[in-house]
């Protein structure tokens, strides 16, 4: 085990910059026992190897991180930046009252950057076109059958994401099993076939970062948006094809529903920090107006 301690010079909301990492509750990757300041586990893969981290927060502010296996130091040395130090909400200007209102009340709200696209790849596709539940059934699902157990004493069901290696090396009937189609499976063989590549996306940043992940077939706009979110905190990353974000915030920026190329006109004063006017709408509290039933998970072991 080795320890570092960090102090940021800026307010951190630990669970806002942490939180968009989790999928679900179940997520093998990741624990949290009460409060998110008092303890979150966290499991990754690095460059050197897989690593647990365990990190919480004393009263004074500083943040303490332990972390165990062959990836430890590596995870160690980003720490600032998953926590959001690299970010920069300061230049951000608002134009709508509600963003302003969310902006001054969410001071602590910064984009974090876990600096390793293969760890949020996988589960972005899985969640192209689905429910969350069925997309989180699914990577709990992969993890758990096909992927290693965390290093250290993390606590127990806890595994590492799957390797690239460990993705290909999946059969056809576990893809069916685990719910997920062909569609998305052709997405994550053919990304774990040059993940190594891909990785390269964290040092391009911003539309350069995008666009390499989106010469991968079945790899839009919409996921790579959601991979660049996290693995580089890009504040620019809109994700555009979303079933729900152009409605939240149409209703909640000019008081109706948007489409994709509304949403793109709206936010357009917002560039090149339109992902962050995004989640200030969502932290806001605002809840649109609701008039149908929801969307029904499909189970695809049964079809």
């Amino acid at each position: 085990m080795i320890e570092r301690e960090w102090k940021p010079d800026f307010r951190l909301d630990l669970a806002g910059v942490l939180m968009p990492l989790r999928r679900g509750r179940g997520d093998p990757s990741w624990r949290s026992a009460g409060p998110v300041d008092s303890g979150i586990w966290r499991v990754s893969t690095t460059p050197d190897g897989p690593a647990t981290v365990h990190l919480s927060r004393r009263t004074d502010g500083t943040v303490v991180a332990r972390a165990w296996g062959p990836g430890a130091h590596w995870e160690l040395d980003g720490l600032p930046s998953l926590l959001g130090a690299d970010d920069d909400p300061d230049s951000f200007v608002s134009h709508h009252p509600l963003i302003a209102d969310a902006a001054r009340r969410m001071q602590g709200m910064r984009l974090g950057s876990t600096r390793r696209v293969w760890d949020q790849l996988v589960p972005a596709v899985l969640e192209q076109k689905v429910t969350g539940t069925e997309a989180r059934r699914s990577w709990r699902e992969l993890a758990w059958r096909f992927s290693d157990p965390a290093p250290g004493p993390a606590p127990r069901g806890m595994r590492v994401p799957p390797s690239p290696a460990q993705i290909r090396a999946v059969p056809d009937w576990e893809w069916h099993r685990a719910g997920v189609d062909s569609a998305r499976r052709r997405a994550i063989l053919a990304a774990a076939a040059v993940a190594h590549r891909l990785e390269k996306a964290v040092e391009l940043g911003g539309e350069e970062g995008r666009i390499l992940l989106r010469r991968i077939p079945g790899i839009g706009v919409w996921t790579a948006a959601e991979i660049a979110q996290r693995a580089w905190g890009d504040p620019d990353a809109v994700s555009f094809g979303d079933f729900h974000i152009p409605t939240v915030v149409g209703w909640a920026l000019v008081g109706r529903p948007l489409d994709d190329a509304g949403m793109l006109e709206v936010l357009e004063p917002y560039r090149p920090q339109r992902h962050r006017a995004v989640k200030y709408v969502e932290v806001s509290g605002f809840r649109r107006p609701r008039f149908g039933p929801r969307f029904s998970p499909r189970d695809y072991r049964e079809m």
